[in-house]
């Protein structure tokens, strides 16, 4: 029985990761180094921002230090900050499915994203107040595909309701974009929903059922993937 949704983030809810990837691609340039559309589709999408620029400079065979990566990142963050107001889009399905999913379930978000980047967006579009949880890229030591977040997300779902039943892995869904994102759903036993904003359906097999956008989901068809 379905009893709690977990979403992505970006790629799922807000269509800005040809925005990330620009900020990627500019801030390495910054540095030196090239990303190409390609290589950031194929090899980063589903990183969080940390763990996208250690990649990047391991596969240009290069170092970094702790104190260069919170650079790199800050620097990433304060770009996005500047422009995210002006390209903004919101996939279709998003503002119709949430008020709908929200008065039947708990809903969490679970993404690589800073949290300022998550709150300054909802609240600018007006959702949220949708989600009794946000998990974000500080409050895990391990991106995507680790299981972490979803299982943080889940387990702050259920703080927030002490006396009842927890809810368990098996009783609960992710909506994702990325292949890293249904592996750490599944790693976590949770099964896990694919929407093909970032990635062809090809690529998002190993998800329980793979959609073209949010608009084709109902309630039925949710509760149907977690029977």
């Amino acid at each position: 029985m379905l009893r709690s949704i977990i979403f992505d983030f970006n790629g799922i809810l807000v269509d800005d990761e040809p925005i990330h990837m620009e900020l990627f691609q500019k801030v390495l340039g910054e540095e030196g180094m090239t990303l190409t559309e390609k290589d950031y589709y194929a090899r980063y999408l589903g990183m969080d921002d940390r763990g996208a620029f250690k990649a990047a400079y391991r596969d240009h065979g290069r170092k970094i230090d702790e104190a260069m990566l919170a650079e790199l990142v800050r620097r990433k963050a304060r770009h996005y900050r500047e422009i995210i107001g002006k390209r903004m889009v919101v996939f279709p399905g998003v503002k119709k499915l949430l008020p709908e999913l929200s008065g039947r379930f708990p809903l969490a978000i679970a993404s690589g994203a800073l949290r300022g980047e998550i709150d300054l967006i909802l609240q600018s579009i007006g959702l949220n107040t949708y989600f009794q949880v946000i998990i974000s890229a500080e409050d895990v030591s391990e991106g995507k595909p680790s299981p972490e977040i979803f299982l943080k997300a889940l387990r702050a779902l259920n703080e927030r309701n002490p006396g009842g039943r927890p809810i368990l892995p098996a009783e609960c869904l992710v909506i994702e974009d990325s292949r890293e994102g249904v592996l750490g759903a599944r790693r976590a036993g949770i099964r896990c929903l694919a929407v093909t904003n970032s990635h062809p359906v090809e690529e998002l097999r190993e998800a329980n059922a793979v959609v073209k956008s949010l608009e084709e989901v109902t309630i039925p068809f949710l509760e149907g993937l977690v029977s």
